[in-house]
């Protein structure tokens, strides 16, 4: 949701120099593999143009250095999945990968039969497993086995106004009681203590929702695909949505611009937000700029003055809280060239830093290395531009403290249904927003917690119960 993807019409390829009949010749390793054709047809949901531009160049170099032809396809995240099922239904026109894709979706396509299991793990064993994080690969794979390449990651994020905490005399954000009482201490008249997403028609909502969950131990189902949302944990979860939203957070619908613009005028001492926003807050993009009274003279004040917390722990956390962290991989399908898996080993070492550099922000690296040097790739993201109409480094903008919490934040990610093996349940939550209604329920006031649990828990019952 936070891509910000605009739409492509044109279809771009990139035509490696060489002579297309060496690349024809090629054939796949072993017996029974599919042969190559001579193209690498890539469909990419980052479909804005600056990262086309990016995508474009790095598949040409690779074009150049291996002789097989590459075809770029933009295809906007939301269409993506209708389009491969219709393609494999056509049997034509099928892509050998698909890159940034969620992990919904991500277990769709598995579950459909779309992807080649063997060849992502081919990829990491030869990039070498001890270079991901481990939580990357666990929340890429079906028991022991790999389903896609993990690529990125971004995070949500409790955004608080230290300036206001540090004069209040408050604990900073990271545990339930803290968040709650920082909320209310610092609701006065003219401000709130928090902006929360509200809004039943976003998945910013449900997001939200799960990113406290991670923080106690609150699951959305069992290993064996059972309902689990009417657990104490998620009763203490349930509860403090409902605190923060109906009692601290701004009256009325809050989604993803409302609660920026707020938290950006300085009518909120906290926010939870991706890590998308970090550029935003620092001045970098002139469509979103903050507005408090104080940011008029100095651009760069609200970033100064902003710390974050990527995991609020709550009581029943028993020391295994965790982050709410949205991880993308490449997705290399059934039958695919022979030498698709050459190509996303490519941008996973050579391109990898250009690739982190399309939104140092939004795309944290979950391969921090190689064998030889561990953090070659966390080292490079750090040192990358950030922002859209003006560009500066992480560090030229945010202390060291804020972008090493970005960097390990995936791993101490984790998801709901994902370790549960029931990931497939992802997609029809994520579409039909059944949480997401009920959380925005809280908010207004419409309903209590208690009723708001039940509810919840009984829409994915239900969903869990479908064929």
């Amino acid at each position: 949701m936070f891509r910000q993807n605009r739409a492509a019409a044109v279809r771009l390829t990139i035509a490696a120099t060489t002579a297309a009949t060496m690349a024809l010749t090629l054939t796949a390793c072993g017996s029974g593999g599919p042969e190559s054709d001579g193209m690498v047809t890539v469909w990419t949901v980052e479909t804005q143009p600056e990262r086309l531009a990016i995508q474009e160049e790095a598949m040409a170099a690779w074009s150049e250095q291996s002789g097989i032809e590459t075809d770029l396809v933009p295809v906007e995240e939301d269409q993506v999945s209708q389009l491969l099922s219709a393609a494999a239904l056509s049997g034509d026109d099928m892509p050998d990968v698909v890159n940034a894709i969620s992990p919904g979706l991500v277990r769709a396509f598995d579950r459909d039969g779309y992807l080649d299991r063997d060849a992502a793990a081919e990829v990491v064993e030869a990039l070498g497993k001890d270079t991901f994080t481990s939580s990357a690969l666990e929340l890429s794979s079906d028991g022991d086995e790999l389903l896609a390449v993990p690529s990125d990651a971004w995070p949500m994020l409790v955004y608080y106004r230290t300036d206001l905490f540090e004069e209040a005399g408050l604990e900073p954000p990271a545990t339930y009681d803290d968040l709650r009482t920082a909320a209310e201490e610092l609701t006065t008249e003219g401000r709130h203590g928090i902006t929360l997403a509200t809004d039943a028609a976003d998945p910013f909502t449900q997001q939200t929702l799960e990113f406290l969950a991670q923080g106690n131990g609150c699951e959305l189902v069992d290993d064996a695909g059972t309902a689990t949302l009417d657990s104490p944990e998620c009763t203490e979860t349930i509860g403090l949505y409902a605190d923060l939203a109906g009692d601290f957070s701004p009256d009325g619908t809050q989604g993803v611009e409302s609660s920026r613009s707020t938290y950006f005028a300085g009518q909120a001492a906290m926010t939870v937000w991706s890590s998308f926003l970090l550029d935003e807050m620092a001045g970098l993009r002139e469509e979103f700029t903050p507005s408090c009274d104080e940011c008029g003279d100095d651009p760069g004040w609200l970033a100064e003055n902003t710390a974050v917390v990527p995991v609020v722990e709550g009581p029943s956390a028993g020391g295994e809280a965790a982050g709410y962290v949205e991880l993308v991989s490449w997705g290399i399908t059934d039958g695919a060239d022979p030498e698709t898996a050459d190509f996303v080993e490519y941008m996973m070492s050579d391109a990898y830093v250009d690739w982190l550099a399309m939104a140092p922000e939004g795309k944290v690296p979950v391969r921090t290395g190689t064998a030889d040097n561990p953090t070659e790739y966390t080292d490079a993201w750090s040192e990358l531009e950030i922002g859209v109409d003006a560009k500066k480094t992480f560090s030229d903008v945010w202390p060291a403290e804020v972008t090493d919490t970005l960097a390990a934040a995936p791993e101490s990610a984790d998801r709901w249904a994902l370790p549960q093996g029931q990931g497939a349940l992802l997609g029809p939550i994520t579409s039909e927003l059944p949480l997401a209604k009920a959380a925005a329920d809280l908010g207004s006031g419409t309903t209590d917690a208690a009723e708001a649990q039940t509810t919840m828990q009984d829409a994915v019952a239900d969903i869990a119960s479908r064929d």
